[in-house]
């Protein structure tokens, strides 16, 4: 599996904005589709957004309009830009490959990388 470091992550008020970052250890992006993922206290891991090596993006229906994934493939990076961020959205954010980016399931992978905190709260 692909070897990632998450960062961007913090605390921002409801309605503020982040922009999560998702290095690899090598340009990936061309080759495998990949995704954000999120996990909070007490619930299962979801997937949040994907994007395929054609540049096609899919979104879960809790973030379709507010978040933006995308991809420097010469740095690369992968974003995930969050806009209009609600308490909801408060959880550890991870990216991984996406093999299920048309359905939104989160793979049985077990390997992550350490992942970004993302709190939102007044």
């Amino acid at each position: 599996q692909v070897q990632v470091v998450e960062s961007g992550g913090g605390l921002v008020q409801p309605g503020g904005s982040l922009n999560l970052s998702c290095e690899a250890s090598g340009n990936i992006f061309k080759d495998k589709t990949m995704g954000w993922y999120r996990q909070a206290p007490g619930k299962q891991r979801e997937m949040v957004a994907a994007v395929t090596t054609f540049g096609r993006s899919n979104y879960a229906h809790f973030v379709e309009g507010r978040f933006t994934i995308s991809v420097n493939g010469p740095k690369n990076t992968m974003y995930l830009l969050m806009n209009n961020l609600s308490p909801r959205d408060t959880a550890v954010y991870y990216c991984n490959e996406a093999p299920f980016w048309a359905t939104m399931d989160v793979p049985t992978f077990t390997s992550w990388g350490p992942g970004t905190q993302v709190t939102v709260s007044s």
